[in-house]
This record gives structure tokens, sequence and C-alpha cells, in this order.
């Protein structure tokens, strides 16, 4: 299982705040690779709010006794005091990222962002920024560097931002293409360091492969082609700034045979080669620390 998390001021503790609008508490991700489910249950619920991401395949969640299954591109939203019970089994697959926060005015951001208080699952899409974003407050949890407090406010501000615009592109369009269009964004997750051929994937499902480019474009804002770089570039950029893996070892991971081209991809991408962005980390750390 692969499990990475951050908590503010390294507490474990659900706590509520009312000092500021937003409060980011904790954050983290979890991945089954063979342990067979992992459940959770909180009978009296928590004294905070919490989102949860499913990022690809999909986990279960029990609401009022019911089960429910949640898929990838939705996420579920539990307030202060609910009870909680929801299980991950590897064989979906699951990729799941949590946040959990607290503020005094949280229920006039969650409205503003049209994420409704009167129900748990809710529709948000599966973009690559969200990955990015999750990771980037999970480091800043870790890391707890001058100002990262409000700094993680604002990401998850963002986070929300992107889920008002992608039910806002839901509705404009037709009911058919999302549900085929969010299956090949759950598959380009799951397989996006294979080799992954956007014509065989049309293919598969008896599509041409121009009518699934455009449909694709037209919901997400991006190529497939460009989704697929997005994820590995993603993934890239976390595994450089979490992990001491060299960069051959990286683009191996993210689906490269040829470090030298995945340099080039990534330099073209953020403008610095991997190894100059990982020094470029490394220096900031350092200043950071002779700061203090």
């Amino acid at each position: 299982m692969y499990f990475n998390s951050g908590y503010l001021n390294n507490s474990r503790l659900d706590f509520k705040d009312y000092s500021k609008p937003l409060v980011v508490g904790s954050c983290g991700t979890y991945r089954l690779k063979k342990r067979p489910k992992l459940p959770t249950f909180w009978a009296k619920g928590r004294r905070d709010y919490q989102i949860l991401y499913v990022a690809s395949g999909k986990a279960h969640f029990w609401f009022d006794g019911v089960e429910e299954v949640v898929t990838s591109g939705h996420m579920v939203l539990y307030q202060p005091k609910e009870i909680q019970k929801y299980v991950y089994y590897v064989e979906d697959h699951p990729e799941v990222f949590w946040i959990h926060f607290t503020g005094y005015d949280v229920k006039n951001i969650l409205n503003y962002h049209g994420i409704p208080l009167d129900k748990h699952v809710f529709y948000s899409g599966t973009l690559p920024d969200y990955k990015m974003l999750f990771r980037k407050i999970i480091r800043e949890l870790q890391q707890c560097e001058y100002g990262y407090e409000d700094y993680i406010a604002s990401l998850f501000n963002i986070i929300l931002l992107l889920v008002s615009r992608q039910q806002q592109e839901s509705e404009r369009t037709t009911t058919s293409i999302p549900e085929e269009i969010e299956a090949a964004a759950a598959y380009f997750n799951e397989n996006y360091n294979t080799k992954v051929s956007v014509d065989d994937y049309a293919e598969s499902l008896h599509i041409s492969t121009n009518w699934f480019i455009r449909n694709f474009k037209q919901y997400m804002k991006i190529s497939p082609a460009q989704y697929i770089l997005s994820l590995r570039m993603v993934n890239a950029q976390s595994l450089l700034e979490n992990t001491e893996y060299n960069i051959g070892e990286i683009a191996e991971i993210v689906g490269y045979d040829n470090p030298l081209y995945f340099s080039r991809v990534f330099k073209k991408e953020y403008g610095v080669s991997p190894a100059q962005y990982r020094k470029n980390l490394e220096e900031s750390a350092e200043n950071e620390k002779g700061s203090l």
C-alpha cells in the first residue's frame, strides 16, 4: 500500500479553528497495491470537514446505512459529526486523496464553489491538476515552511475552483459523452506510464480516433496525448520532490525508456531539466533553513 500524508503542526488530532475563513488540518493519499482492503469507520464522525477525491478506480461508501460505489472523477464531502464508513478494495484499483479542513467561513466557501451541503457525492472530473495540488499541500504540511498555513488554504481554494469549473463544463455537455470520456480519463490515469496508444484505445471502443480526440478535448479541455503527458509530468514532479530515485529511474517509472528524451520533455514543460529542478528544490530548502 502506498500512503503519504501531512498534518498541521504535526498533530493527528481533529480540531475546530474559527480564527480564519479556511484552515487545512491534514491531507493525504492512499493507493492499494497488495493489501486486500482498507476500511475506515468513524462512528461519531469528526469535528472537522473532510473531502475525499477518487482519482482512479472506485471506493465503497455507506450513507445512512446504504452502500454507494463512488467512481473516479467524483469527490465525497463529510461534514462535522457525520458517521464516516468507507472501504477501499485492491481489485478496484483505488487511488484516493483526502483533506480535512475547518474555519469560520467553510459553508460559504463550499456554497460559492457550487459544492452541495445536502448530499455527499459530487462531480469533480479527473484533472491532473488535482493530484499536483493535493501533493503540494501534503508536502507543505510535512515541511512546515514559513507561511505554509495560508499557502495550503490557497491551494485548497484552487482545487475547489477547479471543481466548480468542471461542474459547469459538465452541465454544458451531453450526457452520453461524459461517461465515455470519464472512462477514458480513468484508463489513462491507470496506464499513463505504459505505452498508451490513443488509436488502439479508440479502436477498442469501436469509435474513430478523430471522434474520440475531438470529444475528449471538448470535455477535458486538453487532448488525450496532452492529458497523458500531464499525468507523466505531474508524477515525475512528485517523485523529484519526494523521493531519492535518480533521473533514469524516474523516467522509467513515469513511462519513458530514454532518460534523455524524458529530460527534454520535462524541460519543455517546466523550463528546467529534472536535475536542475531537484537542485533548485534542495537550494530552496537550504535557504529556508539558513534564514531560521
